[in-house]
């Protein structure tokens, strides 16, 4: 008798979150990027200095606009955005339209207190991602970049590599505001104790320790083959 195939659950972003957040590789990967507990001649990577370069860009007076401290900030993070973007966001209207956008996206919640609708098309979030995505030069890794450093608590930073490791996802921010408030909010709690235990400041947001974790887990084998996603 031919047994029936066994039934293949689709792993979801949740599932692969968690189990890369618990693994072994976890906390040295955290404390090598942002160098806690490093050697004096190690070298921590440049993007530990993101979210901390000049007082960061959510600080309550240049939480609604694009510094240039911020452009300096995403380069950290091997991007870089074009001189005439930087100068419109500056001094022209596109940074008067991210402004108005902005004063709408609030700065002082983590993502796993914000509700779907702040994250969803059409809300001011999104609608900022858009309208950076839209000008020439910029994609969605740099757009997500620059409006993670103006709102690291409540929107992520996400690159290929981070995408690749989870699998692509359709719609990662709304895709992981559900992971992060599963189970009580088990795997934001998680993020906070492996802060923690890295021994980081509470400015470095769950957000990027889970963006952290994620892109030193895949970086190597990303960058040796070309990955599709697993």
């Amino acid at each position: 008798m031919l047994r029936a195939a066994p039934v293949r659950h689709p792993v979801t972003l949740a599932h692969r979150l968690n189990s890369l957040i618990a693994s072994d590789q976890a906390l040295p990967d955290l404390r090598r990027y942002f160098g806690t507990g490093l050697l004096d001649d190690a070298v921590p990577f440049t993007g530990s200095r993101f979210e901390h370069l000049a007082g960061g860009g959510d600080r309550q007076a240049v939480a609604n606009v694009v510094t240039a401290d911020d452009l300096i900030a995403v380069q950290t993070l091997s991007v870089r955005i074009p001189a005439q973007v930087s100068v419109d966001l500056l001094e022209g209207n596109l940074g008067i339209q991210l402004s108005e956008l902005l004063s709408s996206v609030r700065y002082d919640i983590d993502m796993v207190e914000a509700e779907a609708a702040d994250l969803a098309e059409g809300s001011p979030a999104h609608t900022a991602w858009r309208v950076l995505c839209d000008q020439p030069g910029i994609g969605w890794v740099t757009a997500g970049k620059l409006l993670a450093r103006k709102r690291p608590r409540l929107l992520p930073v996400y690159d290929q590599v981070v995408r690749c490791v989870l699998g692509r996802p359709k719609s990662f921010w709304l895709d992981l505001h559900d992971a992060l408030r599963a189970d009580n909010h088990a795997l934001h709690r998680d993020l906070t104790a492996l802060r923690h235990s890295a021994d980081l400041p509470a400015t470095v947001s769950t957000l990027r320790v889970c963006d952290v974790v994620l892109w030193m887990h895949h970086r190597a084998d990303h960058q040796r083959r070309s990955c599709i996603g697993t």
